[in-house]
């Protein structure tokens, strides 16, 4: 299924769905963050999506990081909750979604990276190499708040 998404585009659809999501932002020994680029937007993003009936926010993020990734993580702290009205997400099959995402804070436990169906690369990235990747604005976001020690943001 494709996407697209909207960051404050005065063009973007309105959203008829919010669903609750979570990311982890996982971080090596070295500091590096493990992103993926998404085979649907060619985008780097962090590992993330949405929440199953029956599990955490938490859990959502740890089996979301080892499905687009093959990174086995554990939380170890909690980033922020972003929902921004401003960025929507419209998919091919007419849902059209608001963000809401709880981002955590975690660190490699096993695996290794690994491509799939949604990432056609993964890989840790230094921070001082991350101005050269393509990155969703809300996901720089969400970087920017963890290099600079502002969490939890509670957008």
């Amino acid at each position: 299924m494709g996407r697209t998404e909207y960051y404050h585009d005065p063009r973007a659809p309105k959203a008829n769905t919010l669903i609750p999501a979570s990311n982890l932002l996982v971080v090596n020994s070295d500091g590096a963050i493990l992103l993926l680029r998404r085979r649907d937007t060619g985008q780097f993003a962090l590992p993330g999506g949405a929440q199953d009936i029956g599990e955490s926010p938490a859990q959502c993020a740890i089996r979301e990081c080892e499905e687009e990734t093959g990174i086995v993580a554990e939380v170890t702290g909690f980033l922020g909750i972003y929902s921004n009205p401003a960025h929507i997400i419209a998919y091919t099959d007419g849902e059209i979604r608001q963000q809401y995402e709880a981002t955590y804070i975690g660190k490699p436990v096993g695996g290794t990276p690994t491509v799939n169906e949604e990432a056609d690369q993964v890989r840790w990235v230094r921070p001082e190499d991350l101005g050269d990747l393509d990155i969703h604005a809300s996901m720089r976001e969400q970087i920017g708040h963890h290099l600079a020690g502002t969490y939890p943001y509670l957008g």
